[in-house]
């Protein structure tokens, strides 16, 4: 499985993957202060800052995040649960 956000613009250095408890969140700051201060009439999602938040289903694991051609991709796996074989003990009487 896979998330997939446009992160047009943003460096990886920019960007920011947690994850708490079962609470995935990607979150990408912009440094405005570097390029001073300027007036905007319309700033693009490359401009701004944003935070999403994912609530990720029980047993999923965050295998990895990569940044290809302004693409974020973060990559869920389901290990497969290991089925364990347990005798039990009989008692007689």
């Amino acid at each position: 499985m896979r998330i997939t956000l446009a992160v047009a613009g943003f460096s990886p250095e920019e960007l920011n993957v947690t994850l708490e408890g079962r609470q995935l969140t990607v979150a990408g700051k912009r440094d405005d202060a570097a390029k001073g201060e300027q007036a905007f009439l319309h700033r693009g999602i490359a401009a701004r800052g944003f935070v999403r938040s994912f609530v990720l289903a029980d047993g999923l694991e965050v295998a990895g995040a990569r940044l290809e051609h302004g693409l974020l991709h973060v990559d869920l796996t389901r290990p497969e649960a290991d089925r364990v074989v347990r005798r039990i003990p009989i008692t007689a009487g």
